[in-house]
């Protein structure tokens, strides 16, 4: 390649970089750049990455060919690996060289800053898929695979935080045994990662059994951990099932459950984020687009229940809230008995899951209304 070309093939691999591609997306911008197919295995000589259009032996450990070089992953005295070119001549093999030993720079970096071993590696997949690095489901699932993880459809996000009434508990890592210990199910692997004092726990949900089996056992862990290390105290935020690209939103509303629970609550309680009503709403400033959804999923139930029933359920429930909660008042603009009315609004409570004697669940209903009302 001419310096020009070397330069611009760089500038390819920063970009590749950039976007979060990964060892996988590095070995394939090498692949389409040469013509020429690339393994990448780590110091041990295992697999990890591959691309090109030819094929290639299991490793290139004590492989001999006049058109096959193997160059070292290496940052500082650090080896991470090799990048094994296998040309379609020695020719071809002398061109590639100059744009290997740049990938193979490019790699050292990506590798140094995951850590450089497997638990480092797949610790940076899941880093980067909190950070929305990828853009395409299939990239995401090769560089996971490159680092050694294998990713499920869907997962849930549970954030957790600590407290310790012992001192001197390094309260990260028995959080992250208790969490381990109680979320891990099934073969694809359960992502940790540390922000701050939060626990971020990612947990795969391939079935929707498997969603609601995470969601329950995130929910009981406070008295989880009150069975086994009685001086933790565990609070958190479970977000719904997000598929692979998703996983950013799920943390963000995980992470704002916590929050919201903690200020509403106190310490000790974990508590999904739809649960939370309106708070998410206003804790995250929500659009009108946001709001208007919010409303009809709200309402939805009382709705669907008066269609079905040719029941006034919504109606009351307006009724009930303009009367500042007098029965009697409500009974009277409705033409009913006021003991309607109760029967009513144990109903409403029922079929919407709102307890009308919460304040918290009272600002979901009232909040929804008034959206309604605003939108009708």
């Amino acid at each position: 390649m001419t310096p020009e070309e070397l330069l611009e093939y760089a500038e390819g691999l920063a970009r590749v970089s950039a976007s979060g591609g990964g060892p996988t997306a590095l070995a394939a911008h090498l692949a389409s750049s040469t013509d020429a197919g690339i393994l990448l295995e780590d110091a041990e000589w295992r697999h990890v990455a591959a691309a090109g259009g030819r094929a290639l032996p299991p490793s290139a450990r004590g492989h001999a060919d006049p058109s096959m070089r193997s160059l070292p992953v290496r940052a500082g005295d650090t080896q991470y690996g090799w990048l094994s070119v296998f040309a379609r001549s020695p020719q071809a093999l002398e061109a590639s060289i100059g744009p290997a030993r740049l990938t193979a720079s490019a790699l050292a970096v990506e590798f140094a800053r995951d850590g450089g071993s497997a638990k480092g590696r797949r610790r940076g997949f899941w880093e980067r898929l909190l950070a929305g690095s990828y853009h395409d489901a299939s990239l995401a699932r090769e560089d996971a695979a490159a680092r050694g993880v294998t990713p499920a459809n869907h997962y849930v996000c549970v954030a957790l935080e600590a407290e310790s009434s012992e001192a001197g508990t390094d309260l990260s890592a028995a959080l992250a045994k208790l969490a381990a210990e109680s979320l891990a199910a099934g073969e694809n692997e359960l992502g940790l990662v540390e922000r701050g004092a939060v626990l971020l726990a990612i947990v795969p949900a391939a079935r929707e059994v498997d969603a609601q089996n995470a969601r329950t056992a995130a929910g009981l862990l406070p008295k989880t951990a009150a069975k086994r290390a009685p001086h933790l105290t565990i609070s958190g935020g479970i977000a719904a099932p997000e598929t692979l690209l998703d996983v950013e939103r799920g943390a963000r509303h995980a992470e704002a459950a916590l929050a919201i629970a903690r200020r509403l609550y106190g310490s000790g309680r974990v508590m999904a984020y739809e649960e939370l009503g309106a708070y998410p709403l206003l804790y995250g400033g929500a659009s009108a687009e946001q709001l208007r959804a919010f409303a009809r999923e709200v309402l939805a139930p009382l709705r669907s229940y008066d269609d079905k029933h040719q029941t006034e359920l919504e109606r009351t429930l307006r009724s009930y809230f303009e009367t500042g909660q007098n029965v009697k008042t409500t009974a009277e603009d409705l033409h009913v008995h006021r003991h309607t009315v109760f029967y009513r609004l144990r109903q409403i409570s029922d079929i919407s899951g709102r307890s009308l004697t919460s304040p918290h669940d009272q600002i979901t209903l009232r909040l929804a209304l008034a959206v309604d009302a605003l939108e009708r």
